[in-house]
């Protein structure tokens, strides 16, 4: 079992945000640090702060050294993915080539409706995801990439510098959603990332997930995959040692743990020693 951190970049500062990064980043256990991709918080007072995802992630990428960094997950409706692919290829190269390059198709109303963005009906949010990510790609991994799809256009289109990573940062999507979201983690994804309530939603979602792969003829393990598991600061650090051990016992590859609001840096070393005998 594998494990990671997230924070939730909603009613905090960057100081403490960057000092539980730093902190994590001593801690081999942690393979990776995330956080998310919203405008406004996802609890408690919507006009409260919440800290922009990508300007955050690349002075996150800054400040530590080994840890991978990446959002789970970015919103493609909220940045053209030619302006996301320029923006991955230049954190990735900040970070030293430990970008983890998180998407998904977008499902904020509350925010698009406040800033204007469109939010199209969802088989149209995700045809426009399917061409973002093919999109992406190209710019990534091409000297001069041409895409020519119904939503997003690219006419010998430049992405320089490239990324460290090659062919390009592994690539994340998150979701659950069956027949869409499945088939372009299995088409696309180098990791697979869903929020759950139990192994026993995971589990069939993980076998819609094999019999995509086999379609497509690929090896899905190829395929990191991954769950969220939420620290109750009012309940014992046990009870999510316990999740998190459900989880390996179901074949989930990834344990992210997601820190409570506001946790200090020092939630780390305790939690790093209860999960030590998982690793």
């Amino acid at each position: 079992m594998r494990f990671a951190i997230k924070t939730r970049p909603e009613h905090t500062t960057w100081q403490q945000l960057r000092d539980v990064w730093i902190a994590a980043d001593e801690f081999e256990i942690f393979e990776s640090a995330w956080h998310w991709d919203h405008f406004y918080p996802l609890t408690g007072d919507m006009a409260g702060p919440n800290l922009e995802a990508w300007t955050t992630l690349a002075a996150l990428a800054q400040a530590t050294q080994r840890i991978r960094v990446g959002c789970q997950v970015t919103g493609m409706i909220y940045r053209h993915p030619a302006v996301l692919a320029n923006m991955a290829a230049t954190t990735d190269i900040i970070s030293g080539g430990r970008l983890e390059l998180g998407i998904g198709a977008g499902w904020n109303q509350m925010e698009c409706d406040a800033y204007g963005i469109d939010l199209p009906p969802l088989k149209e949010r995700f045809d426009r995801f399917d061409e973002g990510v093919q999109a992406m790609i190209a710019l990534l991994t091409e000297k001069s990439a041409n895409f020519d799809g119904q939503y997003i256009k690219l006419t010998d289109a430049y992405c320089e510098p490239k990324a460290v990573q090659t062919p390009h940062p592994p690539i994340t999507i998150g979701g659950k959603g069956p027949k869409r979201t499945l088939r372009a983690v299995a088409r696309w994804a180098q990791h697979w990332n869903v929020i759950v309530a139990s192994p026993a939603e995971w589990t069939p979602l993980k076998e819609i997930l094999v019999g995509h792969c086999e379609d497509l003829g690929r090896d899905v393990k190829e395929i990191t995959c991954s769950v969220n598991v939420r620290i109750d600061p009012d309940e014992p650090l046990d009870k999510a040692v316990a999740d998190a051990t459900a989880y390996a016992e179901a074949g989930v590859d990834l344990v992210i743990m997601n820190l409570p609001l506001d946790a200090p840096p020092s939630v780390l070393e305790p939690l790093a020693t209860a999960l030590a005998p998982l690793a």
